[in-house]
């Protein structure tokens, strides 16, 4: 793994341990990080009442940047993972959650920026 590729892993694990922090103090329960699917990786699941909220994690130099990073095609990715965690884990959908995709932004020096239901699958 090249130096450059080290640095963002890291850079990446940072932002989503400030993400997962940021949510827990709003109420959230973290299930899983990075949690790996045959459709794609879920970079945070977490709970809030019947809300199962699927989490996009961006780390950029300003939040406009982080949340338009999301690109069509990697929402249309995290739509398959959450269809996909649906068979992994029938457990996780039996009260029937509300599903949601949000989007954390992370820049430095700030609070992450949490923008819940950025999305919904087919927009």
């Amino acid at each position: 793994m090249s130096r450059d590729r080290q640095g963002a892993e890291l850079r990446g694990r940072r932002a989503e341990g400030l993400c997962v922090l940021a949510l827990r103090l709003k109420g959230y329960r973290i299930l899983a990080r990075r949690l790996k699917t045959p459709a794609g990786e879920i970079d945070i699941l977490a709970r809030r009442g019947r809300v199962l909220a699927v989490v996009e994690v961006k780390t950029r130099a300003a939040a406009a940047a982080a949340l338009e990073a999301v690109t069509p095609r990697q929402r249309q990715r995290l739509a398959r993972a959450a269809e996909a965690l649906t068979a992994l884990r029938p457990d996780l959908f039996a009260d029937g959650p509300d599903l949601r995709f949000d989007v954390m932004a992370v820049t430095p020096g700030r609070w992450p920026r949490h923008l819940a239901d950025a999305w919904r699958p087919g927009e």
